[in-house]
């Protein structure tokens, strides 16, 4: 939300609509990067890690958006880059000017000059956003790394400096009344010790992916840049700077890590059984693994995967819409957006939302013009640049069918608004009862329910369309049914143990016709196409 006028959302709007997240049955909102930056990659790029952007507000702002959300009781989570800072902060400055402590607060490598006396990057690595990862800087003669952005020299954890000062940040924010940090791109903290290679970082070996364009970053197999074995370690510190701090009022602070890394990888983020690290390494599984094609066998095995690889004493967690993938009513369709939300709020574990996939918003049209994401303007190619950019999943919040949807008063907002706003709002569907938004708030009060709370899991897909889960707990038995495509059919829930006779419908789609107490018989089960159900096994 905006609160003044300037086209881009802001602290004291965010502050102003606080109440709508009560009304979802929210319990903690996640910011993205509000700190001075900037903005080559829109707040990623971090110039100073201890004060807020002056155009989302100042520090008197964010210290009255603590206030009020703890008034609501409602966490305030921010994110945390520690990955990489901003090639405009005080610390790149310095080491331009040759200040030692801050020079090695970056990772720097000399050129390769070819026989024609011609300088060349240092080796083959390749930024996440194309091209080459090394940027050459004549101040002092030496390329620096950058995973990311030019904009975003990757800072050098082999450096105790740096360790002991990104520990202060979080410490400076948790004194600020934050209840915890998301954890950006942590599986690009370290690059191999290249003291292992007489001093020089070697290239990567080829992926056999993306063979026509050597400058894509899934042309290489990054097994010197990513998922290092020291990336774990430097989460554990991290986890013993938040008990420091739960020690102190009890409270406990999350953390939430963010790699799009295998199973067997993400599970070492949550600890080692001698050292605990974050309580939500993030499950991307409903976002990497599955899409709008995949079946109900397809989504079974990508749910059950986080289950099976978690230890017994760890929460799961849900993601399926955020900041750099296609929303869920364009990744799946609009008409799975109930179900999907289903599936992330009533499997076990903790649900995350992507702001706009409660009311089922779709992604927008961003011309090559109004493009501002790096990873699509960095393509140079304004046909093809749609595949990468990301803007199209972060067009403005639909707050109502005024202009700009409601989010602003600007003549233009900092990313056009999807088109369609003025069906698809808060304001429309909080006066429909069937909407997206009164269906998820139903899903969140049933969350609170102990068979989700406490419940065990099971999932089945009953043919290629059909996923179904039950949980059970102390007697009470939940049966969710969501049919993934157009086609109808009838299906036997007693396949489920303890499961037969009656089932009253408490939640369905807004696609469903079948009525909110309906009761429906286990054996025979009639499900219309593109249908969700939530149904309670009567007693």
């Amino acid at each position: 939300m905006d609160s003044d006028g300037d086209g881009i959302g802001d602290l004291k709007g965010i502050t102003s609509k606080l109440e709508y997240l009560k009304e979802l049955g929210v319990g903690a909102t996640w910011l993205s990067p509000m700190f001075q930056s900037p903005m080559y990659d829109f707040g990623y790029d971090i110039s100073d890690f201890y004060n807020v952007h002056n155009e989302y507000g100042t520090m008197e702002d964010f210290d009255n958006l603590i206030k009020k959300a703890n008034e609501l009781d409602i966490k305030i989570v921010l994110d945390f880059v520690p990955n990489h800072s901003s090639n405009e902060s005080f610390w790149f400055e310095e080491a331009l000017k040759g200040d030692e402590k801050y020079y090695d607060y970056f990772v720097w490598e000399d050129g390769v000059i070819d026989e024609n006396g011609v300088m060349y990057p240092p080796n083959n690595w390749n930024s996440v956003f194309r091209k080459s990862a090394w940027e050459y800087r004549e101040e002092v003669g030496k390329y620096y790394l950058h995973q990311f952005v030019i904009g975003q020299p990757d800072l050098n954890y082999r450096n105790p400096d740096v360790v002991e000062e990104m520990k202060n940040v979080i410490r400076f924010w948790l004194d600020k009344g934050v209840a915890g940090f998301r954890v950006d791109a942590i599986a690009h903290l370290f690059e191999v010790d290249k003291e292992l290679f007489g001093g020089k970082y070697p290239d990567e070996p080829l992926s056999g992916q993306s063979t026509h364009d050597p400058q894509n970053y899934d042309y290489l197999d990054h097994i010197y840049t990513k998922d290092q074995e020291e990336t774990f370690d430097m989460v554990y510190q991290w986890r013993e700077v938040f008990d420091e701090y739960k020690e102190k009022d009890g409270l406990t602070r999350v953390m939430m890590t963010e790699a799009y890394s295998s199973p067997q990888i993400t599970m070492k983020y949550f600890g080692n059984g001698e050292k605990e690290g974050a309580q939500m390494p993030f499950n991307f599984v409903l976002i990497s693994d599955v899409n709008g094609k995949s079946t109900a066998a397809e989504m079974k095995y990508a749910l059950d995967k986080f289950l099976t690889f978690k230890p017994m004493d760890k929460l799961a967690n849900w993601v399926a819409g955020n900041h750099d993938n296609n929303r869920v009513a364009s990744r799946f369709s609009p008409e799975l957006v109930d179900g999907i939300n289903m599936i992330v709020l009533l499997l076990p574990g903790i649900a995350v939302t992507y702001m706009g996939e409660e009311i089922g918003m779709v992604d927008g049209f961003v011309s090559w013009e109004d493009t501002v994401d790096p990873s699509g303007c960095n393509t140079d190619d304004p046909i093809n640049y749609v595949s990468t950019s990301r803007d199209p999943e972060r067009t403005p919040f639909q707050w109502s069918s005024e202009k700009n949807a409601g989010f602003s008063s600007a003549d233009k907002t900092w990313l056009p608004v999807a088109e369609g706003y003025e069906n698809l709002n808060v304001e429309v569907q909080r006066n429909v009862e069937r909407s997206h938004l009164n269906v998820y708030k139903k899903i969140v009060k049933l969350r609170a329910e102990p068979a989700f709370r406490y419940g065990r899991y099971e999932s089945v897909a009953f043919n290629s369309d059909i996923l179904a889960f039950r949980r059970w707990h102390d007697g009470d038995v939940y049966v969710v049914v969501i049919n993934l495509r157009e086609q109808a059919y009838t299906i036997d829930l007693s396949y489920f143990d303890n499961v037969s006779g009656g089932l009253e419908i408490v939640v369905n789609n807004i696609h469903s016709e079948k009525n909110i107490g309906d009761v429906l018989e286990a054996e025979s089960l009639s499900v219309a196409g593109n249908e969700s159900l939530v149904l309670k096994l009567v007693k």
